[in-house]
This record gives structure tokens, sequence and C-alpha cells, in this order.
């Protein structure tokens, strides 16, 4: 029995939890939970919970549905928002068959295959997310845009209300967690908050992303409001993003930190950022996977819709922050088109081997863009390189349907799932008779 498993099994009995709940997600990123009992999980350590994999979003076929659920003790935390005098934990589930090998369509194992090839070229990949979400009030109108919480917009300071008792509560649960959060504040438009979380290994963050959309939803449910990570729900407002920073190391060493540059960018954080690059069109499918993402993409504020990069550029789609004197660590990238409603564990394993098959190619960076790309006319982006992100779902998949990378680090199951429900849902997104049309054309045609 490992020293982490006994941890676990003294903290049920310490804390008197009552039940403990198995958290994984499917290929879209959706959670999934089975609660079972203290006395259960020594058996589950061992053996597992098996469940019907054929039932969950892209897990398997019917004939082949056993699988098993293996809780990470590494993950075991109390739930905050439950009855403290009768705890709930919880811990983050690996996916496996029944002859204990690793499940193909488990997201966890996807990103954990692409960290473990980078860390056997000795890099370990961390990551910083800026998650972006609306807050709502109840209940929700059907078809007609939903009431903001505020009107407050970027940095506001709003008077004590339900939306700084929403980020104070909030915060508070995460930390009681050990999800560190650097800072929140008001975003840009009516209703929108931001919360970064603080930097950590991408496969610890991933399992905090998932926690924090749990913690959003909670607390905002017990304010009687509505949490939403939908990428763009006010046609009017900017939308929502998950900006993400990122960067390598070697050890204790920062491997995109060159003192001699001078955006003291490494040649491997330049080669990272080249592969990012040259496959950002390959892997929107996955940063944006849903019909909504490209209309966050094509409706400016601040997110990105062409492929360049530049330094302290924000309507670049790979931003290099300015370098902060004496703190090498802080050396790091930031890709601004991914949002907030992803399946990060895909997304966290597709952007680190873009960026390594950057480094392995030895790929030149292209001239940074100095402009506002949003402000340029398409001859004008044309003339320097720059290319358009896919416009929508169905460009992003047939996109992303050719690329090897994607094929490769996705695995042949979840790949081939993820391009089928994303033609489905683009094929059912295609029949609506939207709202613009209606206003539009009716009266005239």
């Amino acid at each position: 029995m490992s020293k982490q498993t006994e941890y676990v099994l003294r903290a049920m009995e310490e804390r008197d939890v009552r039940f403990v709940r198995l958290w994984f997600t499917d290929v879209l990123g959706f959670l999934k939970s089975v609660a079972i009992s203290p006395t259960e999980v020594e058996e589950a350590f061992d053996e597992g919970i098996g469940f019907d994999g054929s039932a969950i979003e892209g897990f398997a076929r019917v004939y082949e549905s056993d699988m098993i659920a293996r809780p990470d003790p590494s993950t075991f935390q109390t739930l905050p928002w439950r009855d403290q005098a009768k705890p709930t934990a919880r811990m983050f589930c690996d996916i496996v068959l029944p002859d204990g090998s690793p499940s193909f369509a488990d997201p966890r194992h996807v990103l954990k295959r692409a960290l473990k090839k980078a860390g056997e070229r000795g890099f370990t990949f961390y990551t910083h997310p800026e998650i972006e979400f609306f807050l709502f009030r109840t209940p929700l109108p059907t078809g007609e845009p939903p009431e903001p919480l505020d009107n407050a917009g970027y940095f506001d300071h709003t008077n004590l209300g339900q939306g700084s008792d929403f980020r104070r509560k909030t915060i508070s649960m995460l930390e009681q967690m050990g999800i560190s959060v650097e800072f929140s504040h008001h975003e840009a438009a009516p209703g929108q908050h931001e919360i970064d979380l603080r930097y950590a290994d991408a496969l610890s963050t991933a399992d905090n992303i998932m926690t924090f959309r749990v913690v959003v939803k909670e607390v905002a449910a017990l304010l009687g409001i509505h949490a939403s990570f939908m990428p763009k729900p006010l046609a009017d407002f900017p939308g929502s993003g998950m900006h993400t920073h990122m960067s390598l190391f070697e050890g204790d060493t920062n491997a995109f930190y060159d003192a001699s540059d001078e955006y003291h960018l490494s040649k491997v954080g330049r080669q990272f950022v080249a592969g990012l690059l040259a496959h950002a069109a390959e892997i929107t499918a996955v940063t944006n996977q849903w019909v909504n993402s490209y209309t966050r993409l094509a409706g400016g504020g601040e997110a990105p819709a062409y492929i360049c990069w530049g330094r302290n550029n924000r309507s670049a789609l790979v931003r290099v922050p300015g370098y902060k004197p004496s703190k090498a660590a802080s050396t790091r990238i930031e890709l601004r088109s991914i949002d907030p409603a992803t399946n990060p564990y895909l997304t966290f394993a597709l952007i680190l081997n873009a960026g390594l098959d950057g480094v392995d190619r030895g790929l030149e960076l292209p001239p940074g863009a100095e402009d506002d790309v949003w402000s340029l006319s398409d001859r004008e982006r044309h003339a320097l390189g720059i290319e358009p992100l896919p416009r929508n779902l169905d460009e992003a998949v047939n996109i992303m349907e050719r690329s090897e990378l994607v094929a490769e680090t996705l695995g042949e199951h979840v790949f081939d799932f993820f391009i089928k429900n994303k033609r489905a849902e683009f094929e059912s997104y295609r029949h609506q008779v939207t709202p613009w049309e209606l206003n539009r054309l009716l009266p005239s045609l």
C-alpha cells in the first residue's frame, strides 16, 4: 500500500468522511461521478469500480463496454460545499480496461501519454489558465438572451453584492481544496468574471479546471444565480476565453528563458511557438470544440481569429508577455484562443505535442505581429503571411481530420469519436433558423 493510499484511508477516518465521489470526464469534457462509501475505497484502490463504458459519451461500443474507474489517491480532497458535519470527498480516476491496461478513450490518459513523452526528453509542462465565465440571473429565459447579474465592466470595483460574494466564496472553496488562485476580477462584459489559477503541472491544472467548473456552478447555485462557461452567450459583448500561459522546464530551469534574447525567449521557446502556429488550425476543433466557440472567435473583443504571435499584442493568437527582471522562471508564452468550455486534458495534450513538434523539427519563428491584427485588411494580413483560424466548427473539423499530429496525440478511438460527434453537432446547428434570419429576412422576403 502506497503512502498516498495510506494517507487517504487515514484522512477519511479522521474527518469522518461519509461518501467518496469518484470523478472522471468523457471525451467532450463533461464530468462523470459515482459515489461509494468509505468502506469500499480500499478495494477501489486495488481493483477499481466497474461501469458500463458504452453509456459514457465516446468511451466504448456495447460489445466492449466493461471499464474500470481506478481512483488516484493524490487527488483526494473533501468538498467544502457539502455538509461539513458529514463530509463528502472526491478523487479523480484513471479509466482502465478489465486487464488493467489504460483505456485509450480516457482523456486523462491522453494527456498523461503526452506528458510522459515530454518527460522522456527531460521536460515538465506547466500551465496557468485565466478562466472567464458569466453570471446570470435565474430563471434563464428560453430562446432569449439571459440577464447578466450586473452591468459592470473591466476591473470595475462593484459594491458588495452577489458578484462580490460569489468570487469570495468561490476562491475560499478552491483554496480549501488545495487549488491556488492568483487573482480575480470583473471582466469586460456585464456579468462576466475571471479567476486565474496559479501555475501547476499540466495534469494538475487540467484536474483543477474540472474542479473549478464544479465549484463555480455549486457556488452560483447556492446564491440562486446561474454560472455559464458558454464561450459567447451575449451577442453584443465579448465572449469568454481561457487564455493559458505555459512553459517547459528542465528540472528547475525554465527552458523558455534566454537572457541574451531580446524577448528573453530561448531557441526552444521560439521553436515551441512556431510549432503552435504551424498546428494552430489543426487543433482548433479541440481547443474550441463547440459551434458557439466560433461566434466568440469572430466577434473581436481580444479573441484571436488569425494565426500569428506578438510581444504584448493581445490581438495575436500567441502572446509573449513582458519579461520580469530577475525572474527567469516567469518567462512564458500565452495561447489566447482556448475557451473555458474545452476539454482541458485533450487541449493540453495537443498544445504540448504541437509545440514539441516545432522543437523537434527546428521550426523557425516568423516575424511577430506588431499591429492590431483585427484592424488590418485581408490583403495586408495575406502580405504578412497571417492566415485565419477556422471560421466555424465544420471547417475546423475538416482541417483536424487531415492532421497526423492530432490523430497520433488523441489516439484512434478518441480521434474518430470526436470527429463524428462534432460533425453531428454542426449538422444539427446547420438546420436551425436563427433569430437573426427571422429578424432580418422574414419582414422583407
